[in-house]
């Protein structure tokens, strides 16, 4: 029988551990003295040759110095030493891993009060040392079944609080499988979070199917690593025969000269380069002639058995003609093809002639081949899914910001299409605040992040947030305006809510408040008699408070001013026409313009003693009056109705020392 010699496609660095030593490599390019918390890989052929080059790993914060850059590793710390980095203004860079990130920031969004939080991982191992210093909840970790039932009992005492669950990104698939099965059954309800990255399952799903097919399997990588610990023991489930090596010298060459079909794998953390070396070892010592040395990716095999099991084949088509139902094309056979409206596209609200022209050619999934009717059921839509996913595996790695339409609005969230893959954004997720309409955004175009992209089987998920993006650009709004703000600099805002006594306005990222007695020169009851919730306004600083960072905001024009509006067009001796507004015993009060009233004192009505102005007056009359005298200090306007009166007819009334009493007392009132 010839040998053979399988390797799994993805053996070696995974994009965490490429991307965290990359960035030492990058820095050290560029003449920079670099260190790392820790070994920067489980992998210490890798360091040493890292330290050769200039970085040295250190265990403290503390031993930083001053000319040193510091990279915290792909496994993540606890978020008192990033506190800790920025407080003392120390350089760093910071390599956790994405798919670690998304476990920090799950664990530090828990609620502290009803939450508590299960860890599936290594509690000595430094990324869930990491999550552990993230969360913000009751913890518990286990490794195995009978730490978790240990701990079970303790949680379900307190079935008041909601079992959340997070796993270490390189935990065992399988076994989780089992605990996860086992948590559902006995707690009510519990919130289970996929984070196991999607290198971890390609790694260890390669490792079982290579190791079932071997007689000798080889592993490669740190003994410290736990990645590589758990491709052992996937491997040693299927293949006795299973060896952990860290370097070429380290081979049983009997055992590679007495196997048939060697399989070979590696942890996340195995630089390619020692790959190569096993490879190239074993491949030489066995007789010439006698190995196949071949590399199959694990699609390739996953691609063979799936077509065993009948799974649907590709085909390229060229469109011939398009109706409003269906799409039909040539497959190059004797059957018609045609794509059902359904099958084009994920967005079911685009037609066909906007997704394919006659002529085009386009790759399909072959559905259904129906050879009594000589038809063959074709998708498009299914195809461009594919080809999308492994994008938004890279995207939700990277965080990058991904721009694309809403398509429509379902129970708990909306829909984005992008790159033909469906993205589903919960309601939570969704808006800057909950009390959104999410029916508002369907065929707004939106900028979002991926924060989960998943596959169990077939079932593939990919969920994303519009508020991450928007919470991130509302700091960065918040950071900007502070750094600018001062009283009287002018902003335009939008009205965000009404209360009672103001208007709050959104600012950019910032938030100020308008008094009611702020919005107009007039009084007002309330502050929708003067703006709506949506509306734009120009507004100014008043006033800041620098403890609180509560902004106080004008809004009246100063051009609208009553007063200054008097003063500019009816000095005094000016003849107005003033509506009658109140009626006291010393007199009447009218309105000039609006916001303004003045006194027309009883004396001042008539060229005759009068008993009450309500015997001359009654409030809405309009009459004509003189002003005869304006305080501006006081805020005071006099008016006379008898200094209109022929000259001879002005002749002043005696008043009655109880008329010079209430003229006292006018004067106070004004």
């Amino acid at each position: 029988m010839q040998k053979s010699i399988r390797k799994a496609e993805h053996a070696g660095f995974c994009f965490g551990v490429s991307r965290a030593v990359d960035m030492v490599n990058d820095l050290l390019s560029e003449g920079k003295k670099v260190c790392t918390l820790g070994p920067i890989i489980h992998n210490m052929e890798m360091v040493e040759e890292l330290r050769q080059k200039g970085c040295r790993p250190i265990d403290s914060v503390d031993e930083l110095q001053n000319d040193e850059v510091l990279v915290i590793r792909s496994h993540g710390v606890p978020k008192s030493v990033i506190d800790n980095l920025e407080k003392r203004g120390l350089d760093f860079r910071d390599a956790t891993c994405p798919f670690v990130k998304k476990i920090h920031r799950l664990v530090a969004g828990a609620d502290p009060e009803n939450d508590v939080m299960l860890i599936a991982g290594n509690a000595g191992h430094p990324e869930v040392q990491g999550i552990i210093g993230n969360c913000n909840c009751e913890y518990y970790t286990f490794n195995n079944e009978d730490e978790l039932d240990t701990i079970l009992p303790i949680i379900l005492e307190k079935n008041n609080k909601q079992v959340k669950m997070v796993a270490q990104t390189t935990f065992d698939t399988k076994e989780l499988k089992k605990f996860v099965k086992k948590i559902k059954k006995l707690c009510t309800n519990p919130k289970i979070f996929d984070t196991i990255c999607n290198a971890t399952s390609v790694r260890q799903n390669e490792a079982d199917l290579i190791s079932a097919q071997s007689d000798f399997m080889v592993v490669i990588g740190d003994r410290h690593s736990s990645n590589t610990g758990k491709l052992f023991d996937i491997c040693k489930k299927e293949c006795p025969n299973t060896v952990l090596i860290e370097t070429a010298a380290e081979l049983d060459m009997n055992q590679v000269r007495a196997a048939k079909r060697i399989g070979v794998t590696a942890g996340a953390s195995t630089p390619a380069r020692i790959i190569k070396e096993v490879l190239d070892t074993m491949s030489e010592e066995v007789k010439s002639g006698e190995t196949t040395n071949f590399e199959e990716s694990f699609e390739e095999l996953l691609e063979e058995s799936l077509k065993n099991l009948n799974t649907n084949e590709r085909v390229m088509g060229t469109v011939i003609s398009i109706a409003p139902n269906e799409v039909q094309v040539d497959v190059g056979r004797k059957q018609t093809g045609f794509i059902p409206a359904s099958e084009l596209s994920n967005d079911p609200t685009v037609k066909p002639e906007d997704v394919v022209k006659v002529g085009d050619q386009i790759e399909l999934l072959i559905m259904k081949t129906n050879d009594q009717e000589g038809t063959i059921m074709l998708s498009k839509r299914r195809v461009d899914a594919q080809k999308g996913w492994e994008e938004l595996q890279e995207k939700v790695e990277s965080q990058e910001i991904l721009s694309s339409k809403v398509t429509e609005a379902v129970k708990g969230g909306v829909i984005v299409i992008y790159n033909g893959v469906r993205v589903f954004i919960p309601a939570s997720q969704a808006t800057a605040t909950r009390d959104e309409s999410l029916e508002d955004l369907v065929g707004q175009d939106v900028d979002f992040r991926l924060i989960e992209v998943s596959q169990r089987g077939r079932y593939k998920r990919a969920i994303g947030s519009i508020r991450s993006v928007l919470k991130e650009r509302r700091a960065a709004q918040r950071e900007e305006f502070w750094k600018n703000c001062e009283i009287g600099k002018r902003y335009t805002g939008v009205v965000k809510s009404l209360t009672s006594y103001g208007a709050f306005v959104d600012l950019g990222g910032v938030f100020g408040m308008i008094h009611i007695s702020e919005l107009s020169w007039t009084h007002i009851k309330h502050p929708s008699e003067v703006v709506n919730v949506g509306d734009t306004v120009e507004v100014y600083v008043k006033d800041i408070n620098e403890e609180t960072k509560k902004i106080s905001l004008g809004f009246k024009n100063a051009d609208d001013n009553p007063w200054e509006i008097l003063k500019r067009d009816y000095p005094e001796g000016t003849v107005v026409k003033a509506k009658i507004v109140g009626l006291t015993t010393f007199g009447a009060f009218a309105n000039i313009i609006p916001g303004i009233d003045g006194l027309i004192h009883i004396s001042q009505i008539a060229n005759k003693r009068i008993e009450k102005p309500a015997d001359v007056l009654s409030v809405g009359e309009e009459v004509d009056a003189k002003i005869t005298a304006i305080d501006f200090e006081k805020k005071r306007v006099s008016l006379s109705m008898r200094a209109l009166l022929p000259e001879d007819e002005q002749a002043p009334v005696k008043a009655a020392p109880a008329e010079e009493e209430e003229e006292e007392a006018a004067e106070d009132a004004e």
